[in-house]
């Protein structure tokens, strides 16, 4: 397949502003001569791209007057409105994916470099080739790899989350595990409690089943205990999804007494509730988590392989108390029967012949050397940002004043920085003052920091 060429990207970044709602329907886009400035290509190229845009339907060319976006998308096929407002929560999702941008201080996730492309890669290789021929390629259990369940079960006893294999539920990463945890336990039209600002991809799973969401403000400690009290005192909860330790977006940890008041407000009002862990290899075993302090009565714990191993290997768990187990085990089974033997061979082979331990103790120290320089490379580019306490892969920052974080957004874009909004994160999709979520791997860019040095010294955007 061939190499994509600045044409290329120059049309995929486009209609991903489109199909996002960058760019909406109407938009005079960058002249041709601006945009060959503003990325430092040839102006032939910017017209090549701009004529196959207008060839596909999403420019329309106006004779003296420039290039538009024209209303394609607006002529979709109808969607079902819960699925519309799902996919409308994951646009920053799909950038993810799609990788149209050169820069990508938004991204969620490490750069392939300190994963797959890492000397860990001899080691996945090895893995790989030592598969028992023909039980990599069957179903297995519906559970999950006996060997990697048992493997999870030590390390949850390892941060005092008593355990068993029997309670331990492989998935294909921990957005299944959500998935299958909402789809087992929240009925539409539950009102469902979640971090605010939070994890984007949750709030779309609930959209999509149908449940109200109600954002809870989350601090530095943990979430707010006053504000989730409120909420609670408005109405029932079925359930209280949240990220206790290097949380995503703000990089927080949750402190002790706010764990135990968590706790004791879900005793009073019968709430589950539901912690992502997705750091955890990353952090000391001993950090305050709901699931240690509550034993898995109420507390249904999620994990994943995917943030501190290989984006690729989708493998992550759920832990919880037996029956609740077993439940959503069946529907594992009815949904995707099981999930992949190789992957979760792949995973147990790395950590039993050590080569994930020596990875994490890698990992962290490139997290430790990449905040300090991005807190250091932020700051002097007039974006000052607090050391996050959690240790994972974000920073918080907020937007000085008179800068908005849509056109800041829209801006980056243009000049091929991925950029992820501090409004994207809440439930409501609105965030004051105005955020970003910077990953700490890609803070220090120098394209990324000289377009902030450039904007931020703007008095408005």
């Amino acid at each position: 397949m061939r190499a994509a060429s600045k044409s290329d990207r120059i049309v995929a970044q486009i209609a991903a502003a489109m199909e996002s709602g960058l760019l909406k329907p109407g938009t005079r886009i960058a002249s041709i001569r601006s945009a060959a400035r503003d990325h430092g290509i040839s102006k032939n190229t910017v017209a090549e791209a701009y004529d196959r845009l207008v060839a596909s339907g999403h420019l329309e060319a106006r004779p003296g007057a420039g290039y538009f976006v024209t209303h394609l998308l607006a002529r979709s096929p109808p969607r079902r409105r819960e699925v519309a407002e799902a996919l409308n929560l994951v646009s920053l999702l799909r950038e993810q994916t799609e990788q149209h941008y050169l820069v990508r201080p938004g991204e969620g996730r490490p750069p392939p470099s300190w994963m797959e492309e890492s000397e860990l890669a001899r080691h996945l290789a090895q893995a790989s080739r030592k598969q028992h021929r023909g039980e990599a390629h069957a179903y297995g259990s519906s559970w999950g790899y006996p060997l990697l369940r048992e493997q999870v079960a030590v390390s949850l006893a390892e941060r005092f989350i008593e355990c068993g294999p029997d309670q331990v539920l492989l998935t294909q990463g921990a957005n299944h595990a959500l998935d299958l945890i909402i789809r087992q336990m929240i009925a539409p039209g539950e009102r469902v409690l979640v971090d605010d600002p939070g994890y984007y991809p949750l709030f779309a799973k609930l959209r999509l089943a149908k449940a109200e969401v109600v954002g809870i403000r989350r601090n530095r400690d943990g979430p707010d205990l006053q504000d989730l009290q409120a909420k609670l005192a408005q109405g029932p909860a079925r359930a209280f999804f949240t990220q206790s330790l290097a949380h995503n977006p703000t990089g927080g940890t949750l402190s002790l007494p706010i764990a135990r008041g968590v706790l004791q407000l879900a005793e009073q009002h019968d709430l589950l509730l539901v912690e992502d862990d997705a750091f955890a290899d990353l952090l000391p075993a001993a950090s305050p988590r709901l699931a240690s302090l509550d034993g898995l009565r109420r507390v249904l714990y999620v994990g994943t392989f995917s943030k501190t191993l290989s984006a690729s290997l989708r493998v992550g768990f759920v832990a919880g108390a037996a029956p609740v187990a077993r439940e959503l085990n069946d529907l594992k089974l009815l949904t995707v029967v099981s999930t992949s033997q190789y992957a979760e061979r792949l995973v147990a082979r790395l950590i039993e012949e050590g080569h994930y331990l020596r990875h994490l103790r890698r990992l962290r120290k490139r997290i430790a050397v990449a905040t300090a320089d991005a807190l250091r490379n932020l700051a002097g580019v007039g974006l000052p940002v607090c050391s996050p306490p959690g240790g994972g892969f974000y920073l918080w920052a907020d937007l000085p004043n008179g800068i908005e974080e849509t056109a800041l957004c829209r801006l980056a874009a243009t000049q091929s920085i991925f950029l992820a909004p501090g409004s994207v994160f809440s439930p409501e999709r609105s965030t004051r003052p105005a955020a970003l979520r910077i990953n700490i791997a890609h803070a220090s860019e120098p394209h990324f920091l000289s377009f902030l040095q450039r904007t931020l010294s703007r008095p408005h955007l």
